[in-house]
């Protein structure tokens, strides 16, 4: 580390989500690189600040959080933590830019970002519609991947909100909201699975069964279809 923190610019550091281990790898870069030097995690949902509490020089601590695949997703969250200055994110910024990423500024250090917290709502409900029996998963994937994600790589939620209209989308929202699935806990069926051993790709079985041939042939249509768009 050392050799290599010695005259870097920009470091990205990409350990597991340990905020321990993290917190000990920032304290070594923030005194073994310049001063300039700007420190960057790629964790998807630990704070920032919180990974920065034990450096001296954490206004040059800040999130990247890449999109897996990195190699092909171009979004990077660029997450200001409390004591992040305005500087190293503009600097963060267009180094991204130039290598031909899509950064994002996120003001504010929160669990999960913006990306995960959009994410995670939507898989809360999808795991909570299987569970309380209304669809299966399957069905439950196909009305996103055959209805509005279709629309998701050119219309946002907020800029469909704007489409339809805010005066629709709350009426839309006083009549749905209640009935949307809102615990703070973990999904009982989710629990379960896991205590069942039953943990997707990895065991054959998750919410649905998955044989190798299976999860072959669904990793390689994603790629093939991340290839296909970042490509046009």
């Amino acid at each position: 580390m050392e050799t290599a923190a010695a005259k870097a610019h920009f470091v990205v550091e990409a350990v597991l989500e340990d905020l321990d281990l993290k917190q000990k790898i920032f304290q070594d870069l923030d005194a073994l690189c310049p001063k300039k030097t700007i420190l960057a995690t790629n964790t998807s949902v630990i704070s920032i600040t919180e990974i920065a509490e034990k450096s001296r020089k954490r206004e040059r601590i800040l999130g990247t959080h890449f999109w897996n695949p990195p190699y092909l997703i171009p979004l990077v969250e660029v997450i200001r933590g409390n004591d992040t200055s305005s500087q190293a994110i503009d600097e963060t910024f267009d180094l991204l830019k130039s290598v031909h990423k899509h950064p994002v500024r996120v003001n504010k250090d929160v669990p999960g970002f913006v990306g995960n917290r959009l994410q995670h709502a939507l898989w809360r409900e999808a795991i909570s519609i299987v569970e309380q029996g209304i669809a299966d998963a399957a069905t439950v994937d196909e009305c996103v991947k055959f209805g509005f994600g279709l629309r998701l790589p050119i219309l946002g939620p907020m800029e469909n909100a704007d489409m339809v209209g805010t005066d629709l989308s709350l009426s839309i929202h006083n009549y749905i909201l209640k009935y949307i699935e809102s615990s703070p806990e973990p999904s009982p069926l989710l629990k379960k699975k896991v205590e069942d051993g039953d943990l997707g790709f990895k065991s054959g079985r998750g919410f649905q069964e998955w044989s190798p041939e299976d999860v072959k042939a669904s990793r390689k249509r994603l790629q093939e279809y991340l290839l296909k768009v970042t490509k046009d």
